[in-house]
């Protein structure tokens, strides 16, 4: 097996910058599943605010750790993990990654997060500014501002799938 080369700093940054697109949506989804009213109004934080604390808090909690475990196994594509499992996974523990394995997983999870980025950008966010108990004013500009980073979430994923393809594909 040839040796394979390190990534870049550029992809390295790139990795990290994915668990941190994460982070902001997460917190403001956990401080609205705890029932903080994150600038929602009238009936429709009255019907969050009843059934919250409870199992909304639970889901919302078990998305926001999925999404950033999902986010956190960019930074594989960039470490030795990324190309032999750790040793205390079952089953594939110490055993080499192969390049595809990882790829095209993270290739199709790049174009779907990429497309739902703009599919929000682009008209997502707005559809709900209809709704009379949707947030306004400054809550929605929290609200955004926490789910403006997720955009950058695919095209940073995409990026760095690249770099880990160039580097591992043909290498084995």
């Amino acid at each position: 097996m040839a040796a394979v080369r390190p990534a870049p700093r550029w992809a390295e940054l790139a990795a990290k910058a994915t668990v941190w697109t994460t982070l902001p949506s997460g917190l403001w989804r956990i401080a609205f599943g705890f029932g903080v009213p994150v600038g929602f109004s009238g009936q429709l934080a009255e019907d969050y605010g009843r059934h919250q604390p409870g199992w909304g808090t639970v889901y919302v909690i078990a998305l926001s750790a999925l999404a950033e475990g999902l986010a956190f196994l960019t930074v594989g594509l960039v470490r030795p993990w990324g190309r032999v499992a750790p040793t205390w996974i079952p089953l594939i523990g110490g055993r080499a990654v192969r390049p595809l394995a990882a790829i095209v997983p993270a290739a199709l999870g790049a174009g779907i997060l990429t497309w739902l980025g703009m599919a929000a950008l682009f008209g997502g966010w707005s559809s709900n500014a209809s709704d009379p108990g949707a947030p306004r004013g400054f809550a929605l500009v929290v609200m955004t501002l926490c789910y403006l980073p997720l955009v950058a979430w695919g095209p940073l994923l995409g990026a760095v799938t690249f770099d880990y393809a160039r580097r591992t594909i043909g290498r084995r």
